[in-house]
């Protein structure tokens, strides 16, 4: 008899994200059962008939007695006994291996739920790799998707300048009108994601010692170069979960002397970033 565990839930709210899941007992490809049936057992223990259990979980006696008969059919033993006749007019029990069923399955459910907590402690860190894959459901020609949230907004005249800060607390500012940041309705604390094309990324060996007007600079080392005809595509690790992506040319790349492994900074203006938030 197997055991099995399945994935988590996660609530929408980055802030009071949880992890919940059940476990699963099975048999070769057959569902023996998990919490439910396990307390149906229990509570034909304890009140000593499938009715008076079944009833007790807002359940049909058939319900419940398929219930059981499946679970003595995969358990390859029987898991209830019948008495017939006597005083009360019989009643039902658990045989032995009902009992340690019961007993067994209650200790992995809680150790399960140690797993879990302990799981839950990390879950703020991984929050923004559970959300996005969820939220943004849609495609766009921008290599580079950073989610984040939203950590100030600048107003101007024209143009407002809103700071995004990403996992790995490196922020990304973006100059957008006033006209988009009030249509999104952006404010500090909500959750967004920055788009920037591959194509707008600019790369520099060592920012350290120049200067330059562009807003945005991730540093990091370089996890993969791919020549191509005329351009490279140069990937940048970030951090363990942010990567971004830039296009150069190959006289570029051969003048920075760039190589996997190598430190680099990504510069792009504030003006090449897109916002969008979740739908």
């Amino acid at each position: 008899m197997g055991v099995a565990v399945v994935g988590t839930e996660s609530m929408n709210d980055s802030k009071s994200l949880r992890l919940k899941g059940s476990i699963w007992l099975t048999s070769g490809n057959s569902n023996v059962g998990g919490h439910g049936r396990i307390d149906l057992l229990a509570r034909i223990a304890e009140l000593g008939s499938i009715s008076q259990a079944a009833k007790t979980m807002g359940m049909s006696y058939k319900t419940a007695w398929d219930a059981v008969d499946h679970m003595n059919a995969l358990a390859g033993q029987p898991l209830i006994e019948r008495s017939v006749g006597g005083k009360g007019g019989g009643s039902t029990e658990l045989t032995e291996r009902g009992k340690r069923l019961v007993t067994n399955f209650r200790i992995l459910e809680k150790e399960h739920q140690r797993f879990l907590d302990d799981l839950g402690k990390h879950i703020h860190s991984i929050a923004d790799v559970i959300l996005v894959p969820r939220r943004i459901s849609m495609k766009t020609s921008a290599r580079n998707h950073f989610a984040g949230v939203i950590s100030s907004i600048k107003r101007g005249a024209v143009n407002d300048e809103v700071e995004l800060e990403i996992p790995g607390g490196q922020k990304i500012t973006a100059s957008i009108t006033h006209g988009s940041v009030e249509s999104l309705g952006l404010k500090a604390g909500d959750e967004a994601f920055a788009l920037v094309k591959a194509s707008s990324v600019i790369l520099v060996a060592d920012a350290r010692k120049t200067r330059f007007s562009a807003r945005n600079c991730l540093s990091g080392k370089i996890a993969t170069l791919r020549p191509g005809a005329v351009n490279t595509e140069v990937i940048v690790n970030i951090d363990q979960n942010s990567q971004i992506t830039a296009v150069i040319t190959n006289e570029s790349a051969t003048t920075l002397d760039l190589a996997t492994g190598h430190e680099v900074s990504a510069l792009f203006k504030a003006s090449s970033v897109i916002i969008g938030i979740p739908a």
